[in-house]
């Protein structure tokens, strides 16, 4: 069993992108492109982490996090902001988020902060 890792973003490309490279490493991913689908995916398939885009048309990433925290308070959720969206962050990190990166981040960074926060188990 490997560890599960739920993509959340609106954007396709972002999670075509995040969605390759942690198969390549060896994660089971989801992917959600708004917070009804990534509701529905936490409830049937209990991922270990969440990366979340904050600004998704429709339910926000404070809205869906919150969602998430409700369905498991240990859930592991790591943030993806644009530029300058400070007082989401301080907030998502009030509500439980472990980090955050700025768009467009660093994915050696994010491959890094996920590895260290839902470590692979060696089969």
């Amino acid at each position: 069993m490997s560890e599960k890792i739920l993509i959340v973003d609106d954007q396709y490309g972002i999670r075509i992108l995040l969605n390759e490279v942690f198969q390549k490493e060896g994660y089971k991913t989801f992917q959600a492109a708004n917070g009804v689908q990534a509701i529905e995916i936490v409830q049937k398939h209990s991922p270990d982490l969440v990366l979340l885009d904050m600004k998704i048309p429709g339910m926000d990433g404070i809205e869906i996090l919150k969602r998430l925290k409700k369905i498991n308070q240990d859930i592991r959720v790591i943030i993806m902001t644009a530029y300058g969206e400070l007082d989401m962050i301080q907030e998502a990190k009030d509500l439980g988020a472990i980090t955050h990166f700025a768009k467009p981040f660093d994915i050696d960074e994010l491959r890094e902060a996920v590895r260290a926060n839902i470590p692979l188990k060696s089969e």
